[in-house]
């Protein structure tokens, strides 16, 4: 053997090979032989019978090159063969036969023998190979597939994982230390990802002994999905609910765990967001929310109720002034006492009904300034409800007080003040009647007035029914 791997074999061992022995070991050795004449004409055929047919090649003898090969692979060859071949050392090329219509690459081992120049090719079937490499590319494309699958998948988890809102654990079931988290837990605990990864789930909740830890957890997620394990956040000592999903991956048992707000710090179900809701929209008090400028924005049922309205709808967009029978001078007067003080108290006045009908009522505003548009929400009360369901000492007195004060906006000045003079004369009459017995003469004296004017204003009032002499 020479130095870069050949055998050295003397000629005189081959010579005293017969020839027909020395063709079956060729073949034998080979899949393909071809003796090729210096003109470039196929002398001998010698092939495989694995390699196909023998009929097949042995119609070869007698053709040249350039009808065995395919156009480029006789270019090929034929610029090696310009190269003059190197008779002590083999030229190897890759071809590729045209045999009826099939082509099959072969492998040739070229050498020049004889001082006529003799060919010897010597060839070797290539698509078995072809057929590896084949296999092999389509293998990698597979594995390429998998892995941008896999790359896919891992991308939706992690997406999916950050985007829960809810604080979540991955943790191993074999060792107990934390596999994965979304960074709401890490949050949650008080610390990082790196420092989280790997580390013990007991080590940072707290509330169980480390033996029992996964085991509580373990018996959680398979008796009871819906249960829950109440630990304390060993970093910020905060109490929390952990729930557990039992689940196996690449041949081990994983527990997601929810970490949530322990049963002693959660809100009850009925909060004030869900209350007011209800409030406003089950109360039997009409409440209303107004624009800063007066615009109508929602309003409940009992404001429908009590306007008439047949829907929401028909109310909102609407300015409230039209709800009122002042009008503008209402709403006017009442928005500019609510943006100087932020509230307004039992302001009287009436609402107009969709049927050109009125509703005495008393109303509270409250401004809610923090907001980007300020929002002016109203009470609104039926005064007849709220009047009746008084108990005041001197009904009848009160209810012309009453009067008196529905009166302003719908007449002058002077007409109130003139009714609520004759209201206070009837008052202070009836009260000194009661004072002295309902004896006219001693009324008299109490009010400093003859017996004949008391006699014309108990007339005047229709008081004389009252009197006892």
């Amino acid at each position: 053997m020479t130095s870069d791997g050949s055998f050295l074999v003397r000629r005189e061992a081959l010579q005293r090979v017969p020839p027909a022995l020395l063709a079956d070991i060729v073949t034998s050795a080979c899949d393909i032989a071809l003796v090729v004449a210096p003109d470039g004409v196929v002398n001998l055929v010698f092939a495989s019978p694995q390699l196909g047919p023998p009929d097949r090649f042995s119609q070869w003898q007698g053709q040249r090159l350039a009808d065995l090969f395919s156009p480029e692979s006789y270019e090929k060859l034929q610029r090696r063969l310009e190269a003059e071949l190197d008779p002590n050392r083999a030229l190897v090329l890759e071809l590729t036969h045209l045999c009826d219509a099939i082509q099959f690459p072969i492998r040739y081992t070229l050498t020049r023998s004889g001082a006529e120049g003799t060919i010897l090719m010597i060839g070797r079937d290539m698509r078995p190979i072809a057929e590896v490499q084949q296999q092999l590319v389509k293998a990698q494309l597979a594995l390429e597939r998998d892995y941008e699958a896999q790359r896919e998948l891992e991308t939706r988890y992690r997406v999916l994982l950050e985007a829960n809102p809810a604080p979540l654990l991955i943790v191993s079931l074999a060792n107990g230390r934390i596999v994965d988290l979304n960074g709401a837990a890490t949050a949650l605990i008080g610390a990082t990802r790196a420092e989280l990864l790997g580390a013990p789930a007991s080590n940072e909740l707290e509330g169980r002994r480390r033996g029992e830890f996964l085991e509580a957890l373990a018996k959680v997620a398979g008796n009871d999905p819906l249960g829950s394990l109440d630990l304390t956040i060993r970093r910020s000592k905060r109490k929390v609910a952990v729930s557990a999903t039992l689940f196996r991956a690449a041949g081990d048992r994983l527990l997601l765990c929810r970490l949530g707000v322990a049963e002693v710090a959660r809100p009850r179900a009925d909060d004030i967001g869900d209350l007011s809701e209800r409030l406003f929209l089950k109360g039997i008090d009409a409440m209303v929310f107004l624009e800063a400028d007066g615009t109508i924005r929602a309003a409940n049922d009992a404001f429908l109720y009590l306007t008439d309205a047949g829907s929401a709808a028909m109310v909102q967009g609407r300015s409230f002034a039209e709800f009122l029978s002042r009008g503008t001078i209402d709403l006017n007067v009442m928005l500019d006492n609510v943006k100087r003080i932020g509230h307004l108290r039992h302001y009287v006045t009436r609402l107009n009904t969709d049927f050109s009908g009125q509703v005495a009522v008393e109303l509270s505003a409250t401004l809610f300034s923090e907001r980007a548009n300020p929002t002016i929400a109203l009470v609104i009360r039926d005064s007849n409800l709220a009047d009746a369901t008084r108990i005041l000492p001197g009904a009848a007195s009160n209810e012309g007080l009453r009067n008196v004060m529905q009166m302003v906006g719908y007449a002058t000045l002077r007409d109130i003040v003139a009714e609520t003079t004759e209201i206070i004369e009837k008052m202070c009459i009836e009260t000194a009647l009661e004072l002295t017995g309902n004896n006219r003469v001693a009324a008299a004296e109490l009010l400093s007035l003859s017996r004949q004017s008391l006699y014309v204003k108990l007339r005047k009032f229709g008081l004389l029914s009252k009197e006892i002499d």
